[in-house]
């Protein structure tokens, strides 16, 4: 099985219609992790999220969304490039047991101070560039309110999104009004009043349209079945299916690089308590084992680099 996102226009052009129902994918992201239903299904619904927005990407890199937070889950964290290949990781709080069922409030932002991040990070950058990064308040009780809440804030397209997830699928489906650039009065025969109207019609109908589907659906129902089950009183151009798969870049190399970040020191300290070091990839779980050979050659002919900034897992 090969999953798939697919992509559709109204007929009039002006409202873009995607949907996405992952199994294998979402699969592979569990694989190593056994994450309580709660977690399960608000992880599993900003996968099918990114999954959503990272297919109208404009450029190669990636699209990357954080919740952070002081309940529970401190961090959940998916990231999805133009391929639509994509990862995903939860951080866990030691100190607390995190509940079989709960809001996204109650798991993330019990104190009201979590934020929503998103990143837009080109493969290619200009010297001296950036990855774009907004921050918006953790605002709603889904996901799907969330993102809703941050696309409005960042005065993007009108956009309306619908999430489930279960231990079996992550799926989504995305609403988004299309910018008028121009020539639809036209080519329709029609005044400019007349095709900002029809736009808003056609905006207000796909909306009420979408709005009937349920949870189940999302879940049960192949993409084809759906839009067919939704929309079938409309016309629907649709484009050639876009894959999706699960992809994590950690290799050996990365994780002894991180090492030799930490500096020697504290990597002699570990090896003094635990006579080696282990090394999980966050995303994935991947093991990585470093015994005192291994540990004493990453720092041969390089300098320790314990002064430098804290270590990070890419």
């Amino acid at each position: 099985m090969t999953d798939h996102l697919k992509k559709y226009l109204l007929e009039d052009r002006t409202v873009r219609v995607q949907a996405v129902r992952l199994h294998d994918t979402w699969r592979a992201a569990q694989v190593n992790h056994q994450y309580p239903p709660a977690i399960t299904k608000l992880l599993g619904e900003l996968v099918a999220a990114a999954t959503l927005l990272a297919a109208n990407l404009k450029f190669e890199g990636a699209l990357v969304l954080q919740m952070q937070g002081d309940g529970p889950i401190a961090l959940l964290v998916v990231e999805c490039r133009a391929d639509l290949s994509l990862r995903a990781t939860v951080k866990l709080r030691e100190e607390y047991v995190v509940p079989d069922t709960g809001s996204l409030q109650s798991l993330v932002n019990p104190g009201g101070k979590g934020r929503f991040i998103v990143v837009l990070d080109p493969q290619s950058r200009h010297t001296g560039q950036q990855a774009y990064q907004g921050i918006v308040p953790i605002e709603g009780d889904t996901v799907a309110d969330v993102l809703e809440h941050y696309m409005k804030a960042s005065e993007q397209l009108d956009t309306r999104m619908w999430l489930s997830a279960d231990g079996d699928h992550a799926a989504g489906m995305l609403v988004q009004r299309l910018p008028d650039n121009g020539g639809s009065a036209a080519r329709a025969g029609i005044s400019e009043e007349e095709a900002v109207e029809a736009a808003a019609e056609t905006w207000r109908r796909t909306v009420h349209l979408a709005s009937t589907i349920k949870r189940e659906e999302l879940l049960e129902l192949d993409t084809d079945t759906l839009m067919h089950r939704l929309f079938w009183e409309e016309t629907l151009v649709a484009f050639d299916p876009q894959t999706v798969q699960w992809h994590c870049p950690c290799t050996r190399e990365r994780v002894a690089e991180m090492l030799r970040m930490l500096g020697r020191d504290e990597v002699e300290d570990i090896l003094e308590e635990q006579g080696k070091v282990d090394v999980a990839c966050d995303f994935c779980g991947k093991p990585y084992h470093f015994d005192a050979v291994d540990c004493a050659e990453l720092f041969i002919d390089k300098p320790s680099l314990s002064s430098q900034n804290p270590p990070t897992m890419h």
